[in-house]
């Protein structure tokens, strides 16, 4: 009989070296993105007038559209990335599926069902109201997924429920959604700019809104991660190894719910994004979700500002959504990994 050999130590800080180079290359890819989502636009912005207009604004028509349109944009599209990633690997921890992303848990359609209905009913018009009303449908909606998981699953909410409960939930919002907007032109054109997913024209306020939401999502998703190791070798492991598997089902859809939640009520339904960060980040991570969440959160990051730059470069001097570019490079990439003759196992 064979023994296993625990790994040397000499093979542990070669891992833990390799990963934090890893996470360097990550940061420094993002701070590159950052840099090209000021400088490229429909008004072109030189490296040395970005720096003028980060550290010494004096003014300039290039500070303004820096400080007031650049910087909010990229801000947001970071903190939109990071949350849709870490939202994305969490989610296909959970339902152990390689194909499942943030919108299973029924969080998009809840939040396009509030901001419908806040239009029709109350009769709201400022995005800033839109925001906080498709962050409560998200909330709402999860909430009622993960309740009707319980009741479907004995001894909690599993995989399966959660993703048919989802499902079930998603398509009834989205027809109940599309209803309203045929009665009110108001809501279709809300909706309509909404769906298609953007982070254009989103001001300051609009980060310190959703800022808090996201920053306990990702709070949730840390605490989190070491269970989420333990469950993916199987609950009745789990268990055996010490875990409550409600207790870490519920940190999960929580998080899974503010992370997703924040970001789709404040840019809109951005398809495919949590679903392909996870796959980029596992090569590089390994099983490991201590560090496959924050390699997916910069990944997600960087893979935002990247599609929203190429929107306003391939369009010039207009620009495609991002959330359009977004689609049309996840498209391809859920085909391949549904086509794949051995699909991901996690």
């Amino acid at each position: 009989m064979t023994v296993a050999r625990p790994p040397s130590p000499g093979g542990v800080h070669a891992v833990h070296r390799r990963r934090l180079l890893v996470l360097a290359v990550l940061f420094t890819t993002l701070a590159v993105a950052a840099v090209l989502s000021i400088m490229i636009g429909a008004k072109p912005i030189p490296p040395a007038d970005v720096w003028h207009g980060l550290v010494s604004p004096s003014g300039t028509e290039n500070d303004i559209v820096i400080r007031s349109l650049r910087v909010p944009r990229t801000v947001i599209g970071i903190m939109a990335g990071v949350a849709l990633g870490v939202a994305g690997a969490l989610m296909q921890g959970h339902t152990r599926n390689p194909l499942a992303d943030p919108g299973l848990l029924g969080v998009t359609q809840g939040a396009a069902f509030a901001m419908v209905l806040s239009i029709l009913v109350l009769g709201v018009t400022g995005l800033y109201g839109y925001i906080w009303f498709g962050l409560a449908g998200a909330l709402i909606a999860s909430v009622g997924v993960f309740a009707l998981g319980m009741v479907s699953g004995r001894g909690g909410p599993t995989p399966v429920t959660l993703a048919l409960a989802g499902t079930a939930v998603s398509a009834f919002l989205y027809a109940l959604t599309s209803t309203m907007v045929l009665m009110d032109e108001q809501a279709m054109d809300v909706f309509r700019f909404w769906q298609s997913g953007s982070i254009a024209a989103r001001g300051p306020d609009v980060a310190w809104q959703v800022l808090p939401f996201i920053a306990a999502g990702l709070l949730l998703a840390l605490v989190n991660a070491p269970a989420l190791n333990a469950l993916s070798l199987g609950e009745d492991v789990a268990r055996a190894l010490g875990q409550n598997v409600t207790l870490t089902r519920t940190l999960g859809v929580a998080a899974i719910t503010l992370l997703s939640g924040a970001s789709v009520a404040a840019c809109g339904a951005l398809s495919f994004l949590g679903l392909m960060v996870p796959h980029l980040a596992r090569p590089l991570s390994g099983p490991d979700h201590r560090w496959l969440l924050p390699y997916s959160g910069l990944l997600g990051a960087c893979a935002l500002l990247l599609a929203d730059v190429a929107g306003r470069v391939v369009a010039r001097p207009g620009e495609l959504e991002v959330g359009v570019v977004l689609a049309m490079l996840g498209a391809p990439f859920f085909i391949a990994l549904v086509r794949r003759r051995k699909p991901v196992r996690l």
